[in-house]
């Protein structure tokens, strides 16, 4: 699973002219998932982004994380973020898992976050969306379950 973590003051997502997900202060994830990927990877980067000590603390260090903050979430798929870019000019997405299947997994990383009595807002999975946002800072992170191999719970 790769995502891309963005500290916020507010983001919402639409679908045509419809409001279908939106937060004020906390993170807008842009999820993708990988062929291959588990529920085991969905609920450890779910872990990670909601542990992730990213906002500013009295003394104007990161160190307080999302739950700490009382702050929301909002998720959208995004299987871009799985393109292979390497060869050629077009975009491969192999790499990203089935449609089902990423479906599925993103379902079990939403419901990992709400079991830390996180809000929850989400986009419309599969629909063409239009994201906006106010990036607090900014501060922007890509996380890969591939690259937090045994260090997910630190």
């Amino acid at each position: 699973m790769r995502a891309v973590v963005q500290r916020v003051t507010r983001s919402r997502v639409r679908v045509d002219s419809e409001s279908v997900g939106e937060i004020g202060t906390g993170l807008l994830v842009l999820l993708g998932v990988a062929d291959g990927d588990d529920d085991a990877a969905a609920e450890a980067l779910a872990e990670k982004i909601v542990h992730l000590r990213i906002f500013e603390d009295d003394n104007g260090r990161m160190n307080r994380s999302v739950q700490a903050i009382g702050g929301a979430i909002l998720v959208v798929s995004q299987f871009t973020l799985l393109a292979d870019c390497r060869k050629g000019r077009r975009p491969s997405f192999t790499n990203a898992a089935a449609p089902e299947m990423a479906e599925r997994l993103y379902a079990v990383f939403v419901r990992s976050i709400e079991r830390h009595g996180i809000p929850v807002a989400l986009g419309r999975f599969g629909a063409h969306m239009a994201v906006s946002l106010i990036n607090d800072g900014p501060v922007t992170f890509v996380l890969d379950t591939a690259d937090l191999t045994g260090s997910l719970n630190r």
